[in-house]
């Protein structure tokens, strides 16, 4: 299987909350962060999309590591995504941009209403779950 390497953020806001994102022309929301680009850290990555996807500004040394994850890709057929997980707690607004087209902050409770991706489903929100009650 052909694997995507991409560096994705657990935004907790200062509610609590975590933000995922939905991009256009797709059903599931995931967290936000994207490709790592040839010869780019995975911090510097999530920086630059953080950036391009929300407007958000931050410094890649204040990314938590949290770990690395797989799952079978949401958007893209026939993909496995890899994924380097950094936590940033932020107290700044958000504005969808780029290929974004919506976005909600949820919280560690009921999410069964929205459509999630495979890695956001089964490993980064079970992840939140246990952060929010240590």
């Amino acid at each position: 299987m052909k694997v995507i390497r991409i560096a994705a953020a657990l935004l907790i806001g200062a509610d609590g909350r975590t933000l995922l994102v939905r991009k256009r022309g797709t059903q599931a929301f995931m967290q936000p962060g994207g490709k790592i680009d040839a010869g780019e850290s995975a911090p510097v990555a999530l920086v630059r999309e953080l950036y391009e996807e929300l407007g958000l500004q931050v410094l890649p040394e204040h990314a938590q590591f949290l770990g690395e994850f797989s799952a079978v890709a949401a958007n893209e057929p026939g993909f496995e995504v890899n994924c380097q997980l950094y936590r940033l707690d932020i107290g700044q607004e958000v504005a969808p941009a780029a290929e974004i087209e919506e976005v909600v902050w949820v919280d560690a409770g009921n999410v069964d209403h929205l459509h999630l991706a495979p890695l956001t489903r089964d490993s980064i929100l079970p992840l939140y779950r246990r952060l929010q009650r240590a």
